[in-house]
C-alpha cells in the first residue's frame, strides 16, 4: 500500500464528515475527505444545536459555533385563518447557567454556514473537501480498503487503512408523515422577524422562522401535510401553499433550498464493518446525534491508527453508540406522536433532548469502582447532577486547566490546601479554589478519587488509586 496515502478517506462532507475529519487531522492523522455533489451544500435543514454539542465543537476549539449561533425564538401560534395570534410558547425548556454546564442554552445555526465554519478549520490543516468526487465501490482486506473513486467520469484507485462514510445512509422510512423543508426569501406583513411563525397544525400547517444568514429576508419554512405529494419539485405550489396557509399580503423574493424529509423509524444494527464505519446520518438521525458519532469514533481511530490502542477499540464505537442512537429514535418518535395527537410540542421541551444525560455506563472500556454493578442500560438519560458515574458525561469545573497530550495528570486539591505544600508526580497541580471541581464531582473534603476522562468529555473511570488507573488504561492502550 502507498504509504504516501492518508490513512483515512472520509466520505461525504456534511456535519459528521467535517467533524471526524477535524477529529483525526488535530490528533495528527492525516485525512482524505471527499463529497459527491460536485458544490458546496446550501441550506439551513436542521438548524438546532444542543448544549452537548456545543461542549463537542469547544473540545475541538471552534468557539464560532456557539459564537454565531442564534438563540431559538419564541413560537408564535395563530388562530386559525387570521394573524391574531393564540399563544406563544418557547421553543426549548429554560435551564438556569451553572458552573458544570457551560453551554446551558440550545441555539440555532444553518448546516450551510456550519459546514462553512468546519471547512475552514480543516484548512488550517491543509485539508479541503474534493467536490463531485464519489465513492463507487471498495474491497477491504487485513491490511486496509481499496476504494474506486470517480470524478468527472474518470476512475480512481485509491489504496486507505480506513473507510468512514458520513454521506447519509438511505433506508426505510415512516411515509406517514411528510415535511417539506427550506429556504425561502419573502417579505410578509405583519410577520414580525423576531418571532418563529406557526399556522395551522402539526398535520397540515406552515411555519417559517426568520434567519439572517440567509438574507434580511430570508425564513426558514417548513410545509406539513400527510398527503403531500410531489410538493418539494414544485416552486409554484410552494409559493401557493404559503400565501394560502398564512393570511397575509406576502411577497415572494426567492426560492433558496427546498428538500422533502420524513420522519424516521429506522436504523442500521452496525456502525462499522471490518476497517469501513458508518459516521451518523444528519437527514436520518439529526444533526447533533451524527457529529457525536463522529467524534467517539475520532478519538479511537486516531488512537489506533498512531499504534496506540488495539484494534479491538474500534468495536467500542459501535457496541458505544447503537443503543444511544436506539433510545433516541424512540424517544423522538414517542415525541413526534405525541405532537400529532396532541397539536403541541409541549412533550418536545423535555430536558432529556440537551443530550447532557447521554452516558457509556455499560462500555466495556469503561471502570466504576464505586458504582453497583448490574444497573439496566438507559444510554440516553436525564442529567442528574446529584448521581455520577463512569460512562458519565464530564462535569465541567470552571478555572481547572486541561491538556490535548494522549495522556495527562493532574491533581486537584480543596479549596483549602496550598500548592506549595504538596509534592506530587502529576503534571498539573490545582487548587480547587471555588470548590467547582469537588462540587461537581461529588468528592467531600478528606476524599480522594481519581477520575479519568476521555477525549470526548466522557468520565473512563472513576477509581480508588494506581491499580484502577492501570486497569482502566490497560483496556485502551497497549502495552499498559
Amino acid at each position: 500500500m502507498n504509504s504516501t496515502h492518508p490513512p483515512v478517506l472520509v466520505v461525504g462532507a456534511g456535519p459528521a464528515g467535517l467533524v471526524v475529519a477535524l477529529t483525526l487531522l488535530q490528533n495528527g492523522i492525516p485525512v482524505r475527505i471527499i463529497d459527491k455533489d460536485p458544490n458546496p451544500r446550501i441550506g439551513q435543514r436542521g438548524p438546532g444545536i444542543w448544549q452537548h454539542s456545543f461542549e463537542l465543537f469547544n473540545f475541538l476549539n471552534v468557539p464560532e459555533v456557539n459564537e454565531l449561533a442564534k438563540p431559538f425564538p419564541t413560537i408564535r401560534s395563530y388562530k386559525h385563518g387570521t394573524m391574531e395570534f393564540a399563544t406563544e410558547s418557547l421553543t426549548t425548556q429554560h435551564v438556569e447557567p451553572t458552573p458544570t454546564i457551560p453551554f446551558h442554552v440550545p441555539k440555532m445555526i444553518g448546516q450551510q454556514l456550519l459546514d462553512v465554519i468546519l471547512r475552514r478549520h480543516l484548512e488550517k490543516f491543509s485539508c479541503s473537501v474534493e467536490m463531485g468526487t464519489e465513492l463507487r465501490s471498495f474491497e477491504q482486506s487485513d491490511e486496509g480498503v481499496m476504494a474506486v473513486l470517480a470524478k468527472n467520469g474518470i476512475l480512481e484507485t485509491f489504496n486507505t487503512k480506513w473507510v468512514i462514510g458520513a454521506d447519509g445512509a438511505r433506508g426505510i422510512t415512516r411515509d406517514d408523515v411528510r415535511l417539506v423543508m427550506g429556504d425561502i426569501r419573502l417579505r410578509g406583513v405583519g410577520l414580525d422577524r423576531a418571532y418563529w411563525h406557526r399556522f395551522g397544525t402539526f398535520k397540515r400547517g406552515v411555519s417559517s422562522r426568520p434567519t439572517d444568514e440567509i438574507s434580511e429576508d430570508g425564513w426558514q419554512f417548513a410545509i406539513i401535510d400527510l398527503d403531500m405529494t410531489k410538493v418539494a419539485q414544485s416552486e409554484e405550489l410552494i409559493f401557493e401553499i404559503i400565501a394560502s396557509t398564512i393570511p397575509t399580503e406576502i411577497t415572494f423574493n426567492k426560492l433558496v433550498w427546498v428538500s422533502e424529509f420524513r420522519a424516521n423509524i429506522r436504523m442500521v444494527n452496525k456502525f462499522s464493518e471490518g476497517r469501513v464505519f458508518v459516521a451518523g446520518d444528519a437527514a436520518q438521525y439529526g444533526l447533533n446525534s451524527s457529529i457525536q458519532d463522529a467524534f467517539n469514533l475520532g478519538w479511537k481511530l486516531a488512537l489506533v491508527d498512531k499504534g496506540l490502542a488495539d484494534k479491538s477499540l474500534l468495536e467500542t464505537y459501535n457496541a458505544e453508540r447503537l443503543p444511544v442512537i436506539s433510545e433516541m429514535l424512540e424517544m423522538t418518535t414517542t415525541i413526534l406522536n405525541q405532537a400529532l395527537k396532541t397539536d403541541s410540542m409541549t412533550a418536545a421541551r423535555t430536558p432529556i433532548l440537551f443530550m447532557l444525560g447521554i452516558n457509556y455506563r455499560f462500555s466495556n472500556i469503561v471502570l466504576d469502582e464505586f458504582a453497583i454493578p448490574g444497573k439496566p442500560i438507559n444510554a440516553y438519560g436525564v442529567l442528574d447532577e446529584e448521581h455520577l458515574e463512569a460512562g458519565d458525561r464530564a462535569p465541567d469545573a470552571p478555572n481547572l486547566a486541561y491538556d490535548t497530550s494522549v495522556v495527562r495528570s493532574a491533581v486537584v486539591l480543596p479549596s483549602s490546601a496550598s500548592v506549595t505544600s504538596v509534592a506530587s508526580p502529576a503534571d498539573l497541580v490545582f487548587v480547587d479554589q471555588e470548590g467547582h471541581g469537588y462540587s461537581a464531582y461529588l468528592v467531600e473534603t478528606g476524599q480522594t478519587r481519581v477520575f479519568v476522562i476521555r477525549p470526548d468529555g466522557v468520565i473512563g473511570a472513576i477509581v480508588h488509586g494506581a491499580e484502577g488507573v492501570k486497569k482502566y488504561f490497560s483496556g485502551i492502550f497497549l502495552n499498559v
